[in-house]
């Protein structure tokens, strides 16, 4: 079976930066302080931390605490992150046949919402804004 090639972790990494820039203002703007990281698999430590063991499942990850929890005394740690898992995307992408830049959006702005503290209802409707 011939396998379209997939964006390489570049591309990938300007597909969710474009996403990020996308935004409505308010959102874009609380989400400056995000490292946006794309690497092919997740992490064995990365998997457990989402009761996972299928590397292959795991197509985004939020590294972080959540705003809403954060305190004022909290700025010395390590950035948010958000992860872009490239082999699991491009599988789902072979696999739907949806457009590449539709499933960073989903991952990059589900993994977002972590970050605001959304429910999964919240993050349908700003999905549908980005």
């Amino acid at each position: 079976m011939h396998h379209r090639p997939g964006p390489t972790a570049v591309q990938m990494q300007q597909m969710a930066e474009a996403v990020v820039r996308a935004l409505p203002g308010e959102f874009r703007e609380q989400m400056q302080d995000i490292v946006l990281q794309v690497e092919d698999f997740a992490t064995a430590e990365q998997l457990e931390a989402v009761g996972s063991s299928d590397k292959w499942e795991l197509t985004g990850l939020y590294e972080g605490e959540a705003l809403p929890d954060r305190s004022i005394w909290s700025s010395g740690r390590m950035p948010a992150r958000i992860w872009l898992f490239r082999e699991p995307l491009i599988a789902e992408w072979r696999a739907t046949g949806v457009l590449m830049d539709d499933l960073v959006r989903h991952v990059v702005v589900h993994e977002a919402g972590h970050h605001f503290g959304f429910s999964d209802d919240d993050m349908h409707s700003l999905e549908d804004e980005a």
